[in-house]
């Protein structure tokens, strides 16, 4: 009989995150200041980030230690289960084996509070009282509400307008844990009532989002910001993933051949490939695919340039994949993955050609989904369909290849109901962004 689960003791859960950087051939480019266009100082983001964050954004330490209130936080889901997808296997006619990393069973239902307990900590150890952010599929605003929860601090979630809409038990969620909800753009903010007035029907974007959030932040004493994803400590946060997952797939006698994950930002992805990449390094055979959705095709087709993080300009200026700060997506279901710029980290592995992109259809994953959930019995969160039509495409390639697939469940989708109901009525269409229209939304990037 195939062993399905593979469960670390609490004693095996990692005490330390790794940093990457260090190991990423040619480096990671620094942020840089937009005014003076050097790298950016750490004083001149104390404002709206913690000292301690800070320290790890610019680390070149190879190790973090896990604070201990942070592990006692994670204690309530970690370290999650390493499950083969035999009967996905058997639907599908492959010899591969898949094996998947389960996030979806930390209280918010995603990875995303990994990141967000330790942000949490972080903030409450230097005496911040509220924290200001944005949510885009609203895993992450979802995730930092309980955080924010367990740490006895205020939040303040501003989420993308069609978000806002189509996931009202996301809202649910976050009210839950005592955190407060407006749709962005909003008219909270100078920045919000400012696009509200030239885009009144807009569906917004994670850039407005960011604007808003940071604007909150940077106009409170008693506030900071958080993000959920892209910066380089929300990678090492992620990257208990992936150590967890090595020890799993030796106990399971298993090597990947092929490491997947979704990427949007990059911290799902980042936080499962990152453990991986010495061994790359040192010869093992191993392929890592980043998926991303073809209507924001930022690592296929975006440019390798200096940008903004948000719309209106105020973040410092990341080496990235993007497609331009002034990009607003289209309304797909994929929340989480609708943001116009990648990771420096994920950036600088495809850079090295480490990291392969692809970008698939929003259609063919809902596919992919709908398959995942009546043969393993997980109903999957849109972003992670991503992750599961990519293992299904490398799955099926060549069915008679006995390879090992390993891809993230970065959540589940018991919150996105609604859009398996559009799915299942036929709504959700494909889009293709067009190149004219990135060529228009990279048109406007710094000049560095």
């Amino acid at each position: 009989m195939i062993q399905k689960k593979i469960i670390l003791n609490e004693s095996d859960m990692p005490t330390q995150w790794y940093n990457i950087i260090p190991d990423i051939p040619n480096g990671v480019a620094p942020p840089l200041d937009p005014e003076t266009k050097e790298p950016m100082r750490p004083e001149k983001l104390a404002p709206i980030f913690p000292m301690g964050l800070l320290e790890q954004e610019m680390s070149d330490q190879s190790w973090i230690d896990i604070p201990e209130e942070v592990q006692e936080i994670y204690h309530i889901w970690r370290p999650s289960p390493l499950v083969r997808a035999n009967k996905l296997e058997e639907a599908l006619g492959t010899k591969a084996k898949i094996f998947f990393k389960y996030e979806g069973i930390s209280p918010s239902g995603s990875h995303k509070s990994n990141s967000a307990v330790a942000q949490a900590y972080y903030n409450k150890k230097e005496g911040v009282k509220r924290l200001a952010t944005e949510t885009g599929a609203g895993q992450w605003g979802s995730a930092l509400s309980f955080a924010c929860h367990k740490f006895g601090l205020e939040c303040k979630v501003y989420m993308v307008r069609i978000s806002f809409d189509q996931k009202p038990y996301r809202k649910s969620m976050m009210n839950t844990y005592g955190a407060e909800i407006v749709a962005s753009p909003s008219p909270d903010t100078n920045i919000g009532r400012k696009i509200l007035k030239s885009h009144p029907g807009t569906a917004g974007s994670l850039g407005i989002a960011i604007s808003e959030a940071v604007e909150d932040a940077a106009s409170r004493d008693d506030t900071k910001y958080a993000l959920g994803s892209v910066l380089n400590h929300v990678i090492h946060h992620q990257t208990i993933i992936g150590l967890e997952a090595k020890k799993q797939m030796e106990i399971a006698g298993e090597y990947p051949d092929v490491l997947i994950g979704c990427c949007g930002g990059g911290s799902n992805f980042a936080g499962l490939a990152a453990p991986f990449l010495t061994d790359k390094l040192e010869g093992k055979n191993l392929r890592m695919v980043g998926v991303e959705p073809a209507s924001c095709p930022t690592l296929t087709k975006g440019l390798l340039a200096y940008d903004f993080g948000d719309v209106a300009r105020t973040t410092p200026l990341l080496y990235m994949y993007t497609l331009g700060h002034d990009f607003i997506p289209p309304g797909i279901h994929a929340g989480g993955l609708r943001y116009h710029g990648m990771s420096p980290i994920i950036s600088a592995m495809v850079r090295e050609k480490i990291i392969e992109p692809i970008s698939v259809h929003q259609l063919e994953c809902f596919e992919a989904g709908v398959l995942f959930a009546q043969t393993e019995g997980i109903i999957p969160a849109p972003e992670t369909c991503h992750a599961i039509r990519a293992a299904i495409i490398e799955a099926t390639r060549d069915k008679n290849e006995p390879k090992t697939i390993l891809f993230n469940f970065s959540g589940h989708g018991l919150l996105d109901l609604s859009s398996y109901d559009r799915f299942f009525a036929g709504d959700l269409h494909d889009y293709d962004f067009p190149e004219e229209d990135i060529a228009k939304a990279t048109k406007n990037l710094p000049k560095i």
